[in-house]
């Protein structure tokens, strides 16, 4: 034996706190997004959501090095990339203007993706971002 250290003691604690979860939610997303997502996924898979809330909000966005506004630009490309995920694209469009991305900023992660994931699905992902972004204008 070597006289190595479990695992556990040779990694860094993730950080998983649930009430900054709760409260980073409240600040990224409105209630309208969060209702379209949380209270039907508890119904299917109960904790699920609360998983999530927990270990997006209150563990991966608690992480140093990016901003919020970083990492929106981040979770756009990501969904847009992946395609066939509009629901969570509509809400990170929400969330992008809510992290301080204008609608021109959000427009152009589009366009800038067009090269690099292809024309179709940035086009796709435009569709999505061009209605929500008219949701989130009205009144």
């Amino acid at each position: 034996m070597t006289g190595t250290p479990p695992l556990a003691q040779q990694l860094t604690p993730a950080r998983l706190d649930r009430d900054d979860g709760y409260r980073m939610l409240n600040l990224l997303q409105d209630n309208a997004t969060q209702q379209a997502t949380l209270p039907g996924l508890e119904t299917i898979a109960p904790g699920f959501a609360d998983w999530v809330v927990t270990a997006l909000f209150g563990g991966t966005y608690q992480r140093p090095g990016l901003s919020l506004r970083d990492r929106q630009v981040a979770n756009l490309a990501a969904l847009t990339a992946l395609g066939g995920v509009d629901p969570q694209l509509t809400g990170h469009v929400r969330t992008s203007l809510r992290a301080g991305l204008s609608r021109e900023e959000i427009i152009e992660v589009f366009v800038h993706l067009a090269p690099y994931i292809g024309v179709p699905k940035a086009l796709a992902g435009l569709r999505v971002a061009a209605a929500a972004l008219a949701e989130a204008e009205r009144p």
